[in-house]
């Protein structure tokens, strides 16, 4: 499928139509919204259980949804836990995850994902983990995602996974975000292919977005190789 440009072309289009009703709003899971595509939530479920990390790094945590999501894998699985990060957790969001059934595994940190003080929260949960894996979906903007992905690339493990959500941004029409700061060339999809340039630690896992055909996430699967 990955060689095959019109289903490829077919996959965009079914994201680019989507958007406008908001698509990625429609889902919840164990009761909280994930605002996520479910494709790549299957595979994330993947990854997770492939990896079996032992710490989930998340940056953006709105209503805590995909938090939720992976800590309910990692609670089949028997371990782990599940780091989330916003610069701006609402209250009532907070009320709602640490009082569900899966926030035994979850540990919450407000403040901004590129900061020192968030840094060193970090560095402390994540001392000791032997497997870790990140996922960066809060300020979508090039200069943002590219300093998270310096910042957050060392903790990931070697055959784990650093994934910048909604580099799809980048293949979508231009000024489609006329309310966000971000938009075409300016955007997770350029951040990541700019950190590529001097980071060989990390290949993009385009077999993933091969078999999904529809994601919000083309190119944003980087599995670290060394």
């Amino acid at each position: 499928m990955g060689k095959d440009a019109a289903i490829q072309k077919e996959g965009l289009d079914f994201v680019t139509k989507a958007e406008k009703y908001k698509y990625s709003y429609h889902f919840t899971w164990m009761g909280r919204p994930i605002i996520q595509y479910p494709q790549d939530m299957i595979a994330m479920q993947e990854l997770i259980w492939k990896v079996q990390p032992d710490l989930i790094i998340e940056t953006g945590v709105a209503h805590g949804g995909s938090l939720i999501y992976y800590a309910s894998i990692l609670e089949l699985i028997g371990k782990g836990e599940v780091l989330g990060i916003d610069i701006d957790i609402r209250e009532h969001n907070r009320v709602e995850i640490e009082k569900h059934p899966m926030f035994k595994r979850i540990k919450l940190v407000q403040g901004s994902s590129i900061s020192d003080e968030v840094m060193q929260e970090v560095k402390k949960v994540s001392a000791g983990k032997k497997t870790v894996m990140v996922s960066l979906d809060s300020n979508h903007t090039h200069e943002h995602v590219l300093e998270e992905l310096k910042l957050y690339s060392p903790f990931v493990t070697k055959d784990s996974y650093l994934i910048a959500f909604d580099t799809v941004v980048e293949d979508m029409p231009e000024n489609f975000f006329t309310d966000r700061p971000w938009g075409k060339g300016d955007n997770p999809k350029t951040a990541v292919h700019e950190f590529l340039k001097t980071n060989d630690d990390f290949v993009i896992d385009s077999s993933i977005q091969h078999k999904l055909l529809i994601t919000v996430a083309p190119d944003g699967y980087l599995k670290r190789v060394k």
